[in-house]
């Protein structure tokens, strides 16, 4: 079997998850050589800017995608977070493998939860997406901007004088560092980010030996929840300029989706749900169903004064 090479971000998080999806592959295929290829892409060049002032989706994985499209890389492991709606022409993503806890978690210095929280407490994340829904809750919280991988957050907490900051679980998890964390937030709180918790194992769409070899990582519960997930992204034309969240959950055949739109001040949050079993139908009825609700006019209006 050929020695084949995977694409990959250089952060200790992008390192691992793939290392992990290569374990995996090397399970199924003994003998199956990888050989990784760490890749700085713009959005771990620039670190002092917000994601909402720099383009959003598609900082992380452009490069990345890029290789494979040179050919020089077989294979590529993202977050599915990182994922733009619109995946490139000769490129697919071919397996989404079992997600992780899709939720955020807390961390505070002194054991403190969400609710305990002293009034204008300093809560670090640079997400739109989790500002707004922690302002929503908690309107006397402060928001400090937080960028950085995951161990640079957690070390900011300390040394930037932060009461709190707010990460993904499954990063936390895959670094085996989530006992760090305070609580679990619920999604009554905060819907995470489309795809959170999911990775995407990418190639390219010609190359029928990669897509054979690569789908054995799939986990179809997963792929049908992120699948409703970013048709609800896809249609909304949403990216970290806007505060949006999409999660789905699957059961007995049967998918659930909750999603929401807000202003960045937290003081509109729009919020929808919806069942079904056709998970892109399912996300674009609840992309419909904020649109209907004035969606369309918070993205506008976010849109105009980001050209301004």
């Amino acid at each position: 079997m050929r020695q084949i090479k995977v694409a990959t971000r250089k952060s200790a998080l992008a390192v691992t998850q793939t290392n992990w999806v290569c374990s995996q592959l090397e399970s199924v295929y003994p003998g199956l050589k990888i050989e990784m290829e760490k890749i700085v892409t713009q959005g771990d060049r620039i670190l002092e800017v917000t994601l909402s002032k720099i383009g959003g989706k598609g900082l992380f994985v452009k490069e990345i995608e890029q290789a494979l499209l040179d050919g020089t890389a077989d294979f590529a492991v993202h977050s599915m977070k990182d994922m733009p709606a619109e995946i490139p022409d000769g490129l697919m993503i071919v397996a989404v493998p079992e997600r992780e806890d899709p939720r955020d978690v807390l961390i505070s210095r002194d054991g403190r939860s969400f609710i305990e929280l002293p009034k204008g407490a300093k809560v670090g994340t640079s997400s739109l997406r989790r500002a707004a829904q922690i302002k929503a809750a908690r309107p006397d919280l402060e928001i400090r901007p937080l960028r950085g991988n995951i161990d640079t957050r957690l070390r900011k907490l300390e040394e930037e004088e932060l009461d709190a900051i707010i990460l993904a679980a499954a990063g936390l998890s895959r670094m085996g560092w989530l006992n760090r964390s305070t609580e679990r937030l619920s999604v009554d709180i905060c819907i995470p980010a489309v795809g959170q918790g999911a990775l995407a194992v990418q190639c390219r769409s010609d190359d029928k030996d990669m897509i054979e070899l690569l789908s054995v990582l799939d986990h179809e519960p997963t792929r049908m929840e992120v699948m409703a997930e970013r048709a609800f992204l896809g249609k909304l034309n949403g990216g970290c300029q806007v505060p949006i969240g999409g999660f789905a959950e699957s059961h007995d055949g049967l998918i659930s989706l909750r999603g929401f739109v807000g202003t960045p001040d937290g003081s509109t949050l729009l919020k929808e749900f919806a069942e079904g079993n056709r998970p892109e139908e399912l996300g674009l009825e609840v992309a419909a169903k904020l649109m209907d609700r004035g969606a369309f006019e918070i993205l506008e209006a976010v849109n105009q004064e980001m050209k301004s």
